[in-house]
Order: C-alpha cells, then sequence, then structure tokens
C-alpha cells in the first residue's frame, strides 16, 4: 500500500482522475457483474473507468480475460486462456440492451491458441449486438489476428462503424514493449481495414521514451496506410513488474501532437495525458458517417 500511495503523489497534477463512484458507475457494475461480462476498463486498470461508466459507456472485452501475450505495458493477465464461452456473444448483446447503449466498444485478449485466432467469435459477437440492438453504432479495437487478413475479413463483414487496432508505440519500442506483435504487422492490418472502406483508427501511448520526431514518423506511417482517427495517451505503469514511466508528458504538448496530427490529415485526434483507445469512442463515429455520404456521392 505504501508504494502505492508512493507512486500516486508522483503523478502530475495533470493526471487528477476521477472518482469510480456514483449510482451510474454502481448500476454499470452490477450489470457486468450480474452478466458475467469483462470490460478492459477494470482488466486494463484504465484511469477513465469513473467517467466513462457514469456516462453509461464501457469498453467491453470478449474472448475471456486472459490473453496469450505478455506485453510490458498491459495490465491484462496473461496466460493459458479458458475455452471459448459460446453465450457470451447472447450475453454482451442482451446487457448492451439492458443498458441502452446506443454506441458500444469491444474489444478481446489475443487468442493465438485458438485455430482461427478468435475470429469466428468476433464475428459473431458483432452480429448479435447488431441484431439485439437495432440502430446501435459500434467500434471493434481488434488484435493484429497475426496480419492474417482473412480472419480480419471475417469482422470487417459484419460492417462495424469503426475498426481500431493499435500500434501502442513508435517502431524503435515495438519489441521492447509488445510481446509478439510487429510494427509492420500492425500497419499491414490498418493498411487491409482502411482499403475496405471501413473508418480506421489507431493510438499510441506517450511517455515510453519515444522521440518527438518518431511521434511524427507514426503519424506518417498511419496516414499512409489509411488510418482517419488517431489517439495520443500517457502510459501508466499498471504494476510494479510492468515497464516503467520514463516521463510524463505535459498537457501542452499533447495539444501540439494533435495540431500536428490535423496537419497530416487526420479528421480526429484524441490527443491528452488521460486519452485512451476508446475515449469519448462515440464522437468518432461522425467519421464514419462522413466517409459514407462521401462514398455515396462519388
Amino acid at each position: 500500500m505504501e508504494n502505492q500511495v508512493k507512486t500516486a503523489q508522483r503523478l502530475p497534477h495533470w493526471m487528477k482522475m476521477k472518482r469510480a463512484e456514483g449510482p451510474e458507475y454502481s448500476r454499470i457494475k452490477n450489470l457486468v457483474t450480474t452478466h458475467n461480462l469483462n470490460t478492459i476498463c477494470k482488466s486494463g486498470n484504465c484511469p477513465n473507468i469513473g467517467e466513462c461508466w457514469n456516462r453509461g459507456t464501457a469498453t467491453f472485452m470478449i474472448l475471456g480475460n486472459i490473453c496469450t501475450r505478455h506485453c510490458r505495458f498491459c495490465a491484462v493477465p496473461a496466460g493459458k486462456p479458458l475455452a471459448v464461452d459460446p453465450e457470451e456473444p447472447c450475453r454482451l448483446a442482451e446487457a448492451i440492451k439492458i443498458m441502452g447503449i446506443r454506441h458500444c466498444v469491444i474489444t478481446s485478449v489475443d487468442r493465438d491458441d485458438l485455430e482461427d485466432l478468435g475470429a469466428s467469435a468476433w464475428a459473431s459477437t458483432v452480429r448479435l449486438i447488431k441484431e439485439t440492438n437495432p440502430g446501435v453504432t459500434m467500434e471493434v479495437l481488434i488484435p493484429d489476428f497475426q496480419g492474417r487478413k482473412e480472419l480480419i475479413q471475417n469482422i470487417i463483414a459484419e460492417m462495424p462503424e469503426i475498426i481500431s487496432h493499435n500500434l501502442e508505440t513508435v517502431e524503435r519500442l515495438t519489441g521492447k514493449m509488445r510481446s509478439r506483435a510487429r510494427y509492420e504487422t500492425s500497419l499491414d492490418v490498418l493498411r487491409y481495414i482502411a482499403s475496405s472502406g471501413t473508418t480506421t483508427k489507431s493510438g499510441i501511448m506517450l511517455g515510453l521514451g519515444e522521440t518527438n520526431e518518431e511521434v511524427l514518423q507514426t503519424m506518417d506511417d498511419m496516414i499512409e496506410a489509411g488510418v482517419q482517427v488517431m489517439t495520443l495517451g500517457q502510459y501508466l505503469q499498471p504494476t510494479a513488474s510492468h515497464m516503467s514511466v520514463m516521463e510524463y508528458i505535459a498537457p501542452d504538448t499533447f495539444e501540439k501532437y494533435k495540431e500536428a496530427g490535423i496537419k497530416k490529415g487526420f479528421k480526429i485526434v484524441e490527443s491528452s495525458p488521460l486519452v485512451r483507445s476508446s475515449y469519448f469512442s462515440e464522437k468518432h463515429v461522425t467519421v464514419a458517417s462522413l466517409r459514407n455520404t462521401e462514398t455515396l456521392n462519388t
């Protein structure tokens, strides 16, 4: 406990987070518990859980709570996953209906243990959510599926409004931070998603020792791959065994990156210390709507 207190005291003043409490927070927590669901909000120790759950939003995590990869930045438990739960898509779709959610975000652990890496479970989950909740919009934050485009196509075919896949960090630090993922593989995944006409999104963490030039180069790489929405947020060390924070990036630096990203051609750049992949994801659906309109008009 003493170490936790000292760590909290070292956080700069701009990293102040909203308390995880309140009636709406309690309602979401109870629904997640009673439907036996996982969220990256809790499993990933997201600093925005209080704010988001009090807005009635949550990022659901499918395919269990144990990841087959051991990334040095991620708080999700790693190891041998349990068998896929065939009832999970139904429980999730029903929970979204009860919550009255009009926009949902779905992510998952990596399932390198499965023959299809979890792609069929992903597709059935998206399909059932849309069937159970007509009119709901959706962002899916997917793994790299080892770069296998035929598996990614299963998810594209279900037509979520946004498909996101995170680069997580700059190219130089990828091998240090991500256990199996490769920078170029992730870019190939983003290119393939973008080539389908689906709104494509990606993000990175700052404070891991990256340089300004590397961040700007990563932006260029994303733009070349067809990414329209980018997120940048401060990395926070989940536990003592994870990668240490090298630097706390000031808010004005995040703002400069936002301005640079817009100039480079991103439609939306979410850039501030507490930004995470799904932060205010509902706003990003406007990019999908605009893109669909442009397609119809051409």
